[in-house]
């Protein structure tokens, strides 16, 4: 099997070829049981350090997602504070934007009122206005009437 943790055994010697220094020469092979024992203690030890790689990779890799973790909760923290700190604009403008039609409705009810008070005062302009009218045709009557009175009276005293 080969992969991270096993080896093949042409890797497995391989590898024991290369832990020794450059320039030595093998051993010379030994008894058969005692070149065994050593074949299987450095195929442990292959393993062992293997699978120390694989846990140092692994604990790499959890770090590496630990950082990650801590960056992105740092980043959602800041986005909430900047969201908060929006919201808090926009509640401020919705305020003012409240105050402000208010306002518009206050001026609008008061132009209403004073167009109330223009209608009445134009009413009583073109009441006052017929009255006068009115009284300028009595008089204008009247004025008539005292002229012909005049004028009948001279025609009588003429005479």
């Amino acid at each position: 099997m080969t992969g991270l943790l096993g080896s093949s055994k042409e890797e497995e010697s391989s590898e024991i070829m290369e832990e020794r220094p450059a320039g030595t020469m093998p051993d010379p092979p030994q008894e058969m049981s005692q070149s065994d024992s050593e074949i299987g203690i450095s195929s442990l030890m292959n393993k062992r350090a293997k699978l120390e790689e694989a846990i140092d990779y692994v604990g790499g890799l959890i770090a590496n997602l630990k950082e990650k973790r801590t960056n992105l909760e740092k980043e959602i923290e800041e986005e909430s504070v900047d969201i908060k700190n929006l919201k808090e604009k926009l509640m401020k403008v919705s305020d003012y934007i409240n105050e402000e039609t208010e306002g518009i409705q206050h001026l609008t009810q008061k132009r209403n009122a004073v167009e109330n008070e223009a209608d009445e005062v134009g009413t009583l302009i073109s009441t006052m206005r017929e009255k006068l009218s009115g009284i300028d045709k009595i008089i204008e009557d009247e004025g008539k009437r005292i002229t012909t009175f005049k004028e009948s009276r001279n025609k009588t005293n003429s005479f």
